[in-house]
């Protein structure tokens, strides 16, 4: 399968208990690998997402699902119960993100860019491939 059709497959994903689940029934963007400080502090490193269309995301369980407002410009979405981040929203809303460690293999993405990597930790370098830009 090549890489334009797993991009466009059926691709399911869940939060690591298990309490939300959801599929994506479109493409999805490569990976965005984000060094912004919303992302390091939520994710405890780095921010890595990929993203689809509003329309193509359908979460299967939303019990445990639970949305934090973390600037004027986007929310968040974790599970309540495993603490899993899993998506960021922008406001306006013109996409999802989905966390790409969430999805289940295999999911054809990879790296696209490394952004907002002025903002990156002092404890790490960004030494490898992808581009490096300032904002999202």
């Amino acid at each position: 399968m090549d890489d334009q059709k797993r991009k466009s497959a059926v691709v399911t994903g869940s939060c690591l208990c298990g309490s939300i689940r959801f599929r994506v029934r479109g493409p999805l963007r490569d990976v965005l690998v984000c060094h912004c400080v919303f992302c390091r502090r939520m994710n405890t490193h780095v921010g890595a997402y990929t993203a689809c269309a509003v329309s193509d995301l359908e979460i299967e369980s939303t019990r445990t699902l639970r949305w934090h407002r973390s600037s004027p410009r986007a929310r968040r979405g974790f599970c309540s119960k495993c603490g899993s981040v899993l998506f960021w929203e922008p406001t306006p809303v013109t996409h999802i993100s989905i966390a790409a460690g969430s999805l289940n293999a295999p999911t054809g993405l990879k790296i696209e860019a490394h952004v907002c990597a002025a903002q990156k930790g002092d404890y790490y370098e960004i030494t490898n491939g992808p581009p490096q830009t300032q904002r999202i």
